[in-house]
C-alpha cells in the first residue's frame, strides 16, 4: 500500500464498534491471567540493565503500569514510572516535564532509554523520542492512536473537552503523528480494541525510518499492559542488543498468535 493509499484509507477512519467498547471489561480476565502466570514471567529473556520509562494511558496513572514495571525489574531492567500523576493533557509544560525526566534518567545511567507507552502514553513516547533521539534506544507503543486522523479513537471528545481544540501549531504537529521516531519502534495493537481502532495504531513504511514494525495481539485496550502475550512481546523486543534491532520473528506458532496487519484487511 502506497503512502497515498494509506492517506485515502485514513480518511475513512472511525472508532471501534460499540460491541468491542462494551466488552472492555474482559480486561479483568487478562489481569487474572497475568497474576496466574506472573511466576513464569521471570523466565522471559532477561535484559542488560538499561533503563525503561513506562508511560500510562489517557486518564490513567502510574498505578496502571506497576505490574509491567514489576516484571521489567525482575528481568534486570531499570524501570521508571513517569511520576506526573494522571495522564490528562498534553501541552508544552507537560512535554517539558517528560523531556526533563528523560534527561534525568539518562544522566543517572549514561545509557540510552527504551520507552513504553500505553495508549495516549505511546503517542507521547514517540514525540519525546523525536525530541531527544540521542537518548532513546527503542520505543514500544500499546494500542496507541498514532494516526493524524483522530477519529480512530472514541476518547477524542473527552480529550478535547479537557484539552481544548488543537491550535494551528498543534494541528501541524498532529499531522506528523504517523512519522515514527528515529529509533526502532514497535506498535502492538489489537483488532478487538474497544477504545482505539486498530488501523489508527498501524505504522506505515517510512523511507527515513525503516526500523518499524506492527504486531497484532488478541487483547482488550484496558488489558494491554497486563496481557501475558503483550508482556512476552515486550520482553522479546527489549532483550535485543543495542544497535542490533531486528523485526519480531514470527516463525512457527508465533506467526499464528502474533500477526502482522494486512494492507487491505
Amino acid at each position: 500500500m502506497t503512502q497515498i493509499e494509506n492517506i485515502a484509507a485514513d480518511d475513512n477512519a472511525k472508532p471501534p464498534s460499540l460491541f468491542w467498547t462494551l466488552t472492555e471489561g474482559r480486561a479483568i480476565f487478562e489481569l487474572g491471567w497475568f497474576l496466574s502466570l506472573r511466576p513464569l514471567m521471570n523466565r522471559l529473556p532477561c535484559g542488560d540493565g538499561h533503563p525503561v520509562l513506562v508511560l500510562p494511558g489517557f486518564l490513567a496513572s502510574d498505578a496502571s503500569t506497576r505490574p509491567l514495571r514489576g516484571v521489567l525489574k525482575d528481568l534486570d531492567y531499570a524501570p521508571y514510572a513517569w511520576g506526573l500523576g494522571r495522564n490528562l493533557k498534553f501541552d508544552d509544560a507537560r512535554e517539558a516535564e517528560m523531556l526533563a525526566l528523560l534527561d534525568e534518567i539518562y544522566e543517572e545511567h549514561n545509557r540510552k532509554i527504551s520507552i513504553i507507552g500505553w495508549s495516549l502514553g505511546g503517542l507521547f513516547a514517540r514525540e519525546i523520542a523525536k525530541a531527544r533521539p540521542e537518548l532513546v534506544r527503542s520505543v514500544i507503543t500499546l494500542g496507541s492512536p498514532i494516526s493524524p486522523n483522530r477519529n480512530h479513537s472514541n476518547a477524542r471528545s473527552l480529550y478535547d473537552r479537557m484539552n481544548g481544540s488543537p491550535d494551528v501549531s498543534q494541528s501541524k504537529r498532529m499531522a506528523q503523528l504517523n512519522v515514527p521516531p528515529p529509533a526502532p519502534t514497535t506498535s502492538i495493537f489489537s483488532k478487538t480494541d474497544g477504545v482505539v481502532a486498530w488501523r489508527g495504531s498501524v505504522q506505515h513504511d517510512h523511507p527515513d525510518h525503516p526500523d518499524t514494525e506492527n504486531i497484532e495481539v488478541p487483547a482488550s485496550h484496558f488489558g494491554l499492559g497486563v496481557n501475558p502475550l503483550v508482556v512476552y512481546l515486550i520482553a522479546d523486543r527489549l532483550a535485543q542488543t543495542e544497535g542490533e534491532w531486528a523485526p519480531f520473528d514470527r516463525d512457527g506458532l508465533k506467526g499464528v498468535v502474533f500477526r502482522a496487519p494486512r494492507p487491505h484487511s
